[in-house]
């Protein structure tokens, strides 16, 4: 009996570059017609079994662009053939999920390793050999050292998020399972064939981020074969957010940071908002102030069970809740296609994390906004930031919200430091020289090479009645 379903038209521009049937079947499926821009650079090269950077802006589809070269070049029997390491839990479900999606309609399977949850599940589901295995450095080694889990047939090795995974805190852990690979290291030659010279076939090396400096991609050649192609999706290189998103600072002093959030959160009703926090008690306690005044909300952060933040995620993704509260665990591991608001309640000291914390809203073409709060202190950092991005940071303009005076009990000094000092909210930080063009100069006097900026309108959002 004939199928007489009627399925959505393969993606010809997928097509082009390659891609077979299976995959499109699936990337139909999912909604995808148009290879976003490191799509289009990635996937032909990787098909051709190239060792490839890529560097793309948050929440340009680089998870799908490493994935089908992955998917077409895996075979149906044989365990563990491509491995896809991911800094955090959250961004290890993510891809996952995103894998899972793409191999519908393929023999190609996957499962999700990561620490919190007992390995004997994980175990039960590696019993079925998947080709796909996402996991985080610590549970891959733990699978490792129990002979659960081996390379011996690996033909593909991902790091996302280069840049996190390549951090200080991971480099023992990457170079360990790297090590581990069957074949040879990048330095050993290989013969035309693509097998090394000990008969094995080497792996293909992947590493992808949206930002990669020059000290991180030096040491990412490292472990992979030359010559070595970086392939970087325009704009990436010179300004990591992505247009879509509409980026404010508010100059804030600690006393009234509180005040600010209640008072934006209200006036500015998200359909989904991310706030994030430098620390996990910085988290917990806004969370619980927020819920006290009426504003639904979670936190979630490293203190909490793994099957904890399963459910904060789930719920968020359902929405059963408007407001997340996160610490930089959420940063890089949330997928969520309808947040619309980023409020950065504590601007980060590395302006790296800050692309990343913005490009949670944005995806793949949406619309977005972003705030920073910004103390009297903590003009560096947004410069910084600045910089990274290439563009000035406007000050956000917020009706019906009137700074208050320092509290006469107010103590934010360290320890042999003066004692307070009067305030100054962070305006014009930059000055335009008479006739100097679009040439900006900080307030040192140090030139500063930046694109005009145009200030776009508001941003019409389509909200939902709220939730009860």
């Amino acid at each position: 009996m004939s199928d007489k379903t009627e399925h959505p038209p393969l993606p010809e521009a997928f097509a082009a570059l390659g891609v077979r049937p299976s995959i499109l079947r699936a990337l139909a499926v999912e909604g995808f017609t148009i290879p976003s821009d490191i799509q289009r650079l990635l996937i032909p090269r990787a098909l051709q079994g190239v060792d490839l950077l890529g560097q793309a802006r948050t929440g340009t589809g680089k998870t799908a662009a490493f994935t089908i070269p992955i998917l077409q070049g895996c075979e149906k029997e044989g365990p563990t053939q491509a491995i896809i390491l991911v800094p955090t839990r959250e961004l290890a479900v993510q891809v996952d999920s995103e894998v899972q999606r793409l191999c519908q309609f393929t023999p190609i399977r996957s499962v999700a390793v990561y620490g919190g949850q007992k390995i004997a599940a994980q175990m039960k589901f590696l019993k079925h050999g998947p080709q796909v295995i996402v996991g985080t450095p610590g549970r891959v080694i733990d699978l490792l050292d129990r002979r659960i889990i081996h390379f011996s047939h690996v033909r593909f090795v991902v790091l996302d998020e280069v840049d996190r995974m390549l951090d200080i805190g991971f480099r023992e852990d990457i170079r360990n399972i790297l090590s581990r690979v069957s074949g040879v290291s990048s330095q050993q030659g290989d013969s035309p064939s693509g097998e090394n010279n000990s008969g094995s076939r080497r792996h293909q090396t992947i590493f992808v981020s949206a930002t990669i400096s020059p000290e991180i991609e030096k040491l990412a050649r490292k472990y992979m074969r030359e010559p070595v192609e970086k392939l970087i999706a325009p704009g990436s290189d010179d300004k990591p957010t992505v247009k879509e998103v509409e980026q404010y600072y508010c100059s804030v002093q600690p006393w009234d940071k509180y005040r600010l959030i209640r008072h934006l959160l209200k006036t500015e009703n998200p359909e989904l908002a991310i706030v994030f926090c430098r620390t996990k008690h910085g988290a917990d306690k806004l969370a619980k102030r927020l819920r006290a005044d009426g504003i639904e909300c979670r936190e979630i952060h490293g203190n909490l069970a793994q099957n904890k933040r399963d459910r904060v995620m789930k719920n968020f993704r359902g929405g059963k809740f408007d407001v997340l509260i996160a610490t930089d665990l959420a940063s890089r591991g949330i997928d969520v296609a309808d947040i619309s608001h980023i409020v950065n309640y504590d601007i980060p000291d590395d302006p790296e994390v800050y692309v990343h914390r913005v490009g949670r809203t944005a995806r793949m073409g949406a619309k977005g906004k972003a705030f920073t709060f910004v103390g009297r202190d903590q003009g560096d950092q947004l410069s910084k930031v600045e910089a990274l991005i290439n563009m000035i940071i406007p000050l956000a303009t917020l009706e019906g919200f009137t700074p208050s005076p320092t509290p006469s009990d107010w103590q934010d000094r360290a320890p042999g430091s003066q004692p307070n000092t009067p305030s100054k909210p962070i305006v014009n930080r930059y000055e335009r020289p008479f006739g100097s063009g679009n040439a900006m100069v900080s307030s040192s006097g140090a030139p500063m090479a930046l694109p005009p900026r145009t200030i776009g309108s508001k941003i019409p959002i389509n909200r939902r009645h709220k939730r009860r």
